[in-house]
């Protein structure tokens, strides 16, 4: 493992500033390629092919960069068609990971009718089938779930209890879209932690909404991923800021980056603004130099999700 390491260290020279980072079997936590905000109770139509030609340029592109893996984060009921996902990774030799689980955010549009009725348990049965049989001949790798804000309700607790659940008997992490930063971020822990499910099992995702680092401290110390993602231009400096505090308080191995881009939506015209997946190499990882990149990159992906 150490001769590997060393190896992908030596092939990462440390570019000029401004200049890319090419990082070998990194990976994406956080990216999206087709999301349909219509949601479940206003389903559109859209042609697989036109996704395909859209997306797979800015696939292609970002292999250039090293990236062997992206997790595509598109929850059910906002567009997550595994099939699609698995036709572009046979097409660009990109892995290309999908999930199970219900979003809880975004007014409740992609939480399905079954989700209001039924127990954790109920629905973490559901998850755990897709897991093994898979979504249209797809096993998903991870669970994506959300929820809606600060103090948690009944269904954002029934949500992250059926997660963790699902956690239990599969061993995939969850990764939760948590509006309430970290008040909802350390209500969900209490969730897993009683349930008895591994804490480091568990992604905060959109942490960098939260702007007292105390509380990024505080929930890497109990074991868990804290996620920065939506990396771009806007948003460099403050993203940039929250990786250098963690690593300053030694948790650079509790932190993850992405950039959530993509995003091509079949309700806007010939699928609206999409953004590629290089932004990460190209402007915000040289700031942080080869060794940080990596730890991001290549070693914390693994950690959390799995190879």
């Amino acid at each position: 493992m150490m001769r590997r390491r060393e190896f992908l260290m030596g092939l990462m020279a440390a570019p000029a500033p401004g200049a890319a980072y090419v990082i070998p079997e990194s990976v994406l936590v956080h990216e999206h390629i087709l999301v349909d905000f219509g949601g479940v109770k206003n389903p559109s139509k859209y042609d697989r092919s036109e996704v395909l030609r859209a997306a797979r340029p800015h696939l292609e592109d970002v292999k250039k960069y090293g990236c062997v893996r992206l997790l595509e984060c598109t929850p059910q009921g906002l567009g997550r068609d595994p099939l699609l996902m698995d036709l572009l990774a046979q097409t660009t030799g990109l892995e290309i990971w999908t999930n199970t689980g219900v979003y809880g955010a975004a007014n409740r549009s992609a939480v399905p009718q079954w989700a209001w009725k039924e127990s954790a348990r109920d629905m973490a049965r559901r998850f755990v089938a897709e897991w093994k049989k898979g979504v249209d001949g797809v096993r998903p790798r991870f669970i994506k779930t959300a929820v809606n804000g600060y103090p948690l309700d009944e269904l954002d607790r029934r949500l992250v209890e059926a997660a963790a659940l699902t956690s239990l008997e599969t061993g995939m992490t969850i990764a939760s879209h948590t509006n309430g930063g970290g008040k909802a971020a350390e209500a969900q822990l209490e969730i897993l932690d009683k349930l008895r499910c591994p804490l480091r099992k568990f992604v905060w995702v959109h942490a960098q909404s939260e702007k007292d680092h105390s509380y990024h401290e505080r929930v890497a110390r109990a074991g868990a991923w804290v996620e920065f993602d939506a990396i771009g231009p806007k948003t460099r400096d403050w993203h940039l800021d929250c990786v250098r505090f963690m690593e300053g308080k030694g948790l650079l191995d509790h932190t993850l980056v992405s950039q959530d881009s993509g995003w091509y939506n079949p309700a806007e015209p010939v699928g609206g603004e999409y953004r590629g997946y290089t932004y990460i190499y190209t402007d915000f990882l040289p700031a942080l130099g080869a060794e940080a990149s990596k730890q991001l990159m290549v070693i914390n992906p693994r950690q959390a999700f799995g190879n």
